[in-house]
C-alpha cells in the first residue's frame, strides 16, 4: 500500500512543511505505507501527471493554496483517467473553507481534510493499511459527500515530531518551522483569525530542535508562526537561545508584530550578529479608518519607533508590508500609507494587494465594500468602492518600480538623493512608472545592467542640471554590488594615465604595508587589484545626505580635489550585501 504526498511549491528554494509534518506524524507506525513527492507551478502539468503515475499510488493527497490550486485543478482534471483506481484527497487552506463546492466541482475526489490534519491523516493511513476503505464516516475531520465528519480537536503542538532528519534533501532550499499555532489577531483578509487562540510548542523541545538547524548550518529557517512575538516570554527565550548559539551562518526569519515589541526586546535583538535574524512585519496600511474596518489593532506611533530603533542597530533586515485594496483606502490614501511606511526605511518594502480568500471574514463583505475580484486563484481585488481598476493598474506599475529599484538594493544611494526632486517618495515611484508607460520599457523588460542607464535618463528629465553627480552616484551604487569589468558608457573613462598611475602606486604600496586591505595578506599587488576596485569621486556619493544640504544651498559643485573610494569585494554587509568602502 502507498500513500502519496503531494506538495506543488511556488519555487524551488521552497519546501512544504505541512506534507512534512503529516509524514512524521505517522511514521513511527506507517513509514513504508507513505512517499512524499514535491514539484513545483513551473513544471509543466503533464510532466508531474507522468511521474504521479510511474509511483502509482493507491491514495494520493495534495495539499493546496491558491498558488498552486490552478496546477493541483489540471492534475485533477486527468489523474483520475490515467490511475483510475487511486483515493484523491485534499487538504490545506484552499479547500478548507469551500470543501462541499470543490467535492460537486471534482466527482472524482474521495474526501477533503479540514483544518490541521496529523491525526486524521494517521487515522486515514490505518485505514487504507487495514484496507477498510469502503466508508470513512466516523474520521473526525473529514469533508465526504456524505458529509461533515466530527470537528478535529486541536493538536497539543508539544506531540508533533519534528519535520526534518537530515538536511540532504533540502540542500540550498528554506526550511521551515513552526514553534506556535493560531494568532490573538482578528484581520479580517486572514484566514489565521479564524484559529484567535495561540498554542505554543514546548521551549525546551524547541531549543533541541533550533540546535539543529545551528550544527547542520542550515542557511535560512523561516518561522511559520503568524504573529511569532504575541508571547513575549516565548519570543525572548527563543532569541536569546539564538543569540547564545549563533553558529555565524543560519539566518533566521520570523513574522512580527512591531508595536508590542518592548525595550527588553528591542535591546537583545541589538545583539544578534548582523543578518543573524530578519523580521516581516505587516503594517497594511496607516489609514485609521481602514485599520478599524479590518479589526486590525495597531498603534503606528510605537511601530515605527520600534523600526527605526531595530535600523539603528544596522544588524536586522526589516521587511514592512503595505496592502492595496483594503476598504477605505482610496488612491489618496494609499499614497499616505505608503509614503509614511518608505520614511521608515526598511529594507524591503512589500506592495501587495488584497487577495480575498475562501474562509476570511473579508470574503463574506465584498458587497458592502464593492470589492470585486478575480474568480481564479490568488482572487486579487480589482477595484473597490473607493479604488479604481485604472487606480489598480497604476499601483501594479508603481509596485514594480519599487521592486525594481528599491527592493532589489542596487539603488539605494541614487534613490535617496532623487527623492528631492519629487514632493513625495510615493510620486518619485509613480512618475518612474509614467516614463516606463511612455519609453515602453513594461513591454520591453529592460535587463539590470540597462536600468543604471534609464534611471539616468529619468534623474536628468526630472532633475535636470545635475548630470555628473547622477553619473557617480549611479557609478557608487553599480560598484557597490559588483566588481564590474565591462562598465557602463555613462561611467567614467579611466584608461586616462592620471588614474592608471595612481591605481599602480596604490597596489604596489598596499602589498607593502596592508594598510586598507588587512584581511588579503595572501595576495600579491595583481591579485589584490582584480579582487577589489579604485574609482575616483568629485562628490560625497556615499553621505546623500550631505549632497541634499548642497541641493538646498541651489547648486552641486564638484570637490577641486577628487575622493578615491576603495570596493573590497571580500567583505560584504550581511543585510544588503554591498562591499565594505574605504576612503583613501
Amino acid at each position: 500500500m502507498k500513500f502519496l504526498l503531494v506538495a506543488v511549491n511556488a519555487k524551488y528554494i521552497h519546501s512544504n512543511p505541512a506534507i512534512y509534518s503529516l509524514y512524521a506524524y505517522a511514521k513511527d507506525r506507517y513509514e513504508q505505507a507513505m512517499e512524499i513527492a514535491e514539484y513545483t507551478i513551473n513544471q509543466r502539468a503533464e510532466d508531474i501527471l507522468a511521474q504521479l503515475y510511474e509511483k502509482k499510488p493507491d491514495a494520493i493527497g495534495f495539499s493546496c493554496y491558491i498558488w498552486n490550486w490552478n496546477m493541483i485543478r489540471e492534475l485533477l482534471d486527468d489523474l483520475s483517467k490515467v490511475l483510475p483506481d487511486t483515493d484523491i484527497w485534499l487538504g490545506g487552506p484552499q479547500v478548507s473553507f469551500n470543501a462541499p463546492q470543490i467535492l460537486a466541482q471534482f466527482p472524482n475526489i474521495k474526501g477533503i481534510m479540514i483544518g490541521e490534519g496529523e491525526q486524521t491523516f494517521r487515522e486515514l493511513l490505518e485505514r487504507y493499511t487495514q484496507q477498510q476503505t469502503e466508508d470513512f464516516s466516523d474520521v473526525a475531520g473529514l469533508c465526504l459527500r456524505s458529509g461533515f465528519t466530527a470537528v478535529r480537536e486541536t493538536t497539543d503542538l508539544s506531540r508533533l515530531p519534528f519535520l526534518y532528519e537530515d538536511t540532504a534533501s533540502f540542500t540550498n532550499r528554506i526550511l521551515y518551522y513552526e514553534s506556535s499555532r493560531g494568532c490573538p489577531y482578528r484581520c479580517s483578509y486572514c484566514l489565521s483569525s479564524i484559529d484567535k487562540t495561540v498554542r505554543l510548542r514546548d521551549i525546551e523541545l524547541v531549543k533541541r530542535e533550533l540546535d539543529f538547524f545551528l550544527q547542520n548550518r542550515v542557511k535560512q529557517v523561516k518561522f511559520v508562526d503568524r504573529t511569532f512575538n504575541c508571547v513575549h516570554e516565548h519570543a525572548m527565550a527563543i532569541w536569546q537561545y539564538l543569540y547564545e548559539h549563533d553558529n555565524g551562518i543560519t539566518n533566521f526569519h520570523f513574522e512580527i508584530s512591531a508595536d508590542i515589541i518592548n525595550e527588553e526586546e528591542i535591546a537583545l535583538l541589538g545583539k544578534l550578529r548582523p543578518g543573524q535574524v530578519q523580521l516581516e512585519i505587516g503594517v497594511q496600511s496607516v489609514n485609521p479608518q481602514t485599520l478599524a474596518a479590518i479589526n486590525r489593532r495597531m498603534n503606528l506611533e510605537r511601530l515605527e519607533e520600534v523600526v527605526s530603533a531595530i535600523r539603528k542597530n544596522r544588524n536586522i533586515h526589516q521587511h514592512l508590508d503595505l496592502i492595496a485594496g483594503l476598504p477605505y483606502e482610496d488612491y489618496e490614501s494609499f499614497r499616505q500609507s505608503f509614503d509614511r511606511v518608505y520614511a521608515m526605511r526598511p529594507d524591503q518594502l512589500q506592495l501587495g494587494f488584497l487577495k480575498v480568500l475562501s474562509g476570511a471574514p473579508i470574503a463574506s463583505q465584498t458587497e458592502e465594500y464593492g470589492i470585486s475580484y478575480t474568480r481564479q486563484p490568488p482572487y486579487e481585488v480589482l477595484l473597490t468602492k473607493w479604488l479604481s481598476f485604472a487606480e489598480v493598474i497604476r499601483l501594479k506599475k508603481v509596485e514594480e518600480m519599487v521592486e525594481e529599484y528599491y527592493n532589489s538594493c542596487q539603488f539605494g544611494h541614487v534613490l535617496s538623493f532623487l527623492e528631492g526632486a519629487f514632493s513625495s517618495a510615493f510620486t518619485m515611484f509613480e512618475t518612474m512608472a509614467e516614463y516606463y508607460e511612455e519609453k515602453g520599457y513594461y513591454l520591453n523588460s529592460p535587463s539590470r545592467a540597462y536600468r543604471y542607464e534609464i534611471l539616468l535618463d529619468f534623474a536628468e528629465r526630472y532633475d535636470p542640471g545635475k548630470r555628473d553627480a547622477y553619473i557617480e552616484l549611479l557609478t557608487y551604487d553599480l560598484y557597490l554590488r559588483e566588481n564590474m569589468k565591462s562598465r557602463p558608457a555613462f561611467c567614467r573613462d579611466l584608461t586616462e594615465e592620471g588614474y592608471k598611475n595612481y591605481r599602480r602606486a596604490f597596489y604596489k604600496e598596499e602589498e607593502k604595508t596592508r594598510q586598507y586591505l588587512p584581511n588579503l595578506r595572501d595576495y600579491d599587488g595583481r591579485q589584490l587589484s582584480g579582487m577589489t576596485h579604485l574609482e575616483p569621486f568629485a562628490y560625497p556619493v556615499w553621505d546623500t545626505a550631505e549632497l541634499q544640504q548642497i541641493r538646498t544651498e541651489g547648486h552641486i559643485a564638484k570637490n577641486p580635489k577628487e575622493q578615491y573610494i576603495l570596493f573590497d569585494y571580500s567583505e560584504r554587509d550581511p543585510l544588503s550585501g554591498e562591499a565594505r568602502t574605504q576612503r583613501l
